[in-house]
């Protein structure tokens, strides 16, 4: 199993090295650089996998050993799978032999989805990037004489945040005071009731995330680009005090918000958070929808020159392609929802028409062409006896049993291979033969009654009394076919059916009476016959009779 595993990996490699093995070493000198930039890697893999469901992968810890890697996906069981794909790119991409290892396993929950939250230590030669490191930080202390004030900051980034640990805003660069709606400050607010965070995924908005990790001076997510939506037009900032769902900003209408872009650096001297970030603009009619102008955009790069020039910006795109993926979503459960509903569409034709029959209608054969005579079936009739319905309270009572009885006979259908035809007032007909033909009609509409005898004896009615009924079952050739448009039924005709409803009728409770031609039909060895005699039966005459006692 793991031979299989590492073969998979390798070839995932190998495919993965020939097409972006540019894309990789562009990323930086080392391994650790790769893994810093990973999360940034994927969110530009989405434009060509637009349905490529990436993890989140951030560094906690580095040293001149390795470094601690936290891996959180929606996706379950990929945790080895991710161990080996990152012993073969470093051995593939940076000639590097790494030892990973699993320190911590959680789950958490964002929305709807479960995350599996991994933490992996790795092992490896890391003391070139550390040198790389402190020469680069040594470089800018001796060059950095004295601090400067983080106006600056906020004058070359006018639309740059500052969080405290608490997540609160510290100040904001100064075009978020023109473009600012709200009637109140929100210096000192919370950011969440300002801004909604887009990117990464999955993790919580919080100060460990975007600052430092609970071990001192660790950086997370350092090098990972953030998106913040800016809620615009804050109209009830609340007060102290005010519910959770109060404290929400509500956006005018007609006022689009503004999409940020950028990074979170810590500011050491001050214990603090800066997002240092620039408007996403797809192109020149975009800016009075956002109340901009060319003149707010941060000064320094190209930002003004990719408006001018119309780029599609990538952060956009990647918004086009949440939507997409939101409405495949929905698409996707639009088609469960569909599946559900024709399960129980059909659940309900089949309760009126037998499976083969309303197969061959939905092929475009006329009701007509379901029509078929049948040589040889078994009916049977069975009536509820002593019920009564004479007051309001009576007839509840005889809906409830008998909703009881008849309920407890559909649960033996299937059991015994037979068709309920309907049910007309207190009485039951079922038919054994027909739609499917089968030879033993007889035994199993025989087997069926002899059930239907021993179920009836456990129930009770609400009064306490028990329930008893009366069996008539006669065989011969009828002819069947469905009958109606809005509520097609699936009929049984001839003298079969009214000669199987004389012998219930002729009946008594709590015994089966059965006609000659199905005696004929049962083996004399396997069930029990008594011979009643001769019944005089409405519109048949004399007939010899049999009650079937058990098998």
């Amino acid at each position: 199993m793991y031979g299989m595993l590492m073969e998979s990996v390798q070839h995932f490699v190998q495919t993965y090295k020939k097409t972006y093995d540019v894309t990789i070493r562009a990323t930086g000198r080392y391994f650790t650089d790769f893994l810093e930039s990973v999360d940034n890697i994927h969110t530009q893999f989405r434009f060509t996998y637009p349905k490529m469901q990436s993890p989140s992968m951030y560094l906690t810890t580095i040293d001149a050993n390795g470094c601690i890697l936290v891996y959180r996906s929606g996706r379950q069981g990929f945790t080895q799978y991710m161990m080996g794909q990152l012993q073969q790119i470093a051995k593939d991409f940076y000639n590097l032999k790494i030892r990973v290892k699993v320190l911590e396993r959680a789950t958490s929950a964002s929305g709807d989805k479960n995350y599996v939250i991994v933490t992996f230590r790795l092992d490896f030669d890391n003391r070139a990037y550390m040198l790389y490191k402190a020469r680069k930080e040594s470089f800018h202390q001796e060059k950095l004489l004295a601090p400067f004030p983080c106006k600056i900051l906020l004058e070359l980034f006018p639309f740059g945040v500052i969080l405290n640990p608490q997540m609160k805003i510290m100040g904001t660069g100064d075009k978020f005071i023109e473009i600012w709606r709200g009637t109140e400050s929100f210096i000192n607010k919370s950011i969440e009731q300002y801004f909604k965070l887009r990117r990464p995924k999955g993790i919580p908005f919080n100060w460990k995330n975007v600052g430092i990790c609970e071990i001192p001076l660790t950086l997370n997510l350092q090098s990972v680009m953030f998106e913040l939506e800016f809620v615009r037009g804050v109209t009830n900032v609340a007060a102290e005090g005010t519910s959770q769902d109060e404290d929400r900003a509500t956006p005018i209408l007609g006022t689009k918000n503004i999409l940020l872009k950028g990074q979170m650096k810590y500011i050491r001297d001050i214990n603090a958070i800066i997002f240092l970030c620039s408007p996403v603009i797809n192109d020149l009619d975009e800016l009075p929808e956002l109340g901009l102008y060319l003149n707010d955009l941060n000064p320094h790069g190209l930002s003004k020159e990719l408006v001018l020039a119309g780029w599609q910006h990538n952060s956009k795109l990647e918004i086009m392609f949440d939507k997409a993926e939101h409405r495949s979503d929905e698409l996707g459960k639009s088609y469960e929802l569909l599946d559900t509903w024709k399960r129980r569409g059909d659940d309900l034709l089949y309760s009126m028409i037998p499976k083969p029959v309303a197969d061959r209608l939905r092929t475009g054969q006329s009701s007509l062409s379901t029509c078929e005579s049948f040589e040889a079936v078994s009916i049977l009739f069975c009536e509820l006896v002593g019920l009564t319905s004479k007051t309001v309270k009576a007839t509840m009572l005889m809906v409830t049993t008998m909703n009881a009885v008849f309920s407890c006979f559909d649960e033996l259908m299937d059991k015994f291979n037979v068709y309920k035809v309907e049910t007309v007032g207190q009485v039951y007909m079922v038919a054994s033969g027909a739609p499917e033909r089968t030879q033993i009609h007889a035994q199993n509409i025989s087997d069926l009654a002899l059930a239907m005898m021993q179920e009836v004896r456990q129930i009770k009615t609400p009064s306490g009394n028990e329930v008893e009924i009366r069996i008539g079952i006669h065989s011969g050739p009828a002819v069947a076919g469905i009958v109606g448009i809005k509520v097609p039924r699936y009929c049984f005709f001839g003298d079969t059916v009214n000669t199987a409803s004389r012998m219930q009728s002729t009946s008594e409770p709590g015994k089966i009476n059965i006609s000659s031609d199905l005696k004929k039909l049962l083996p004399p060895s396997k069930y029990k016959i008594q011979n009643r005699g001769v019944v005089k039966v409405k519109g048949k005459g004399e007939m010899q009779t049999y009650w079937l006692l058990q098998k």
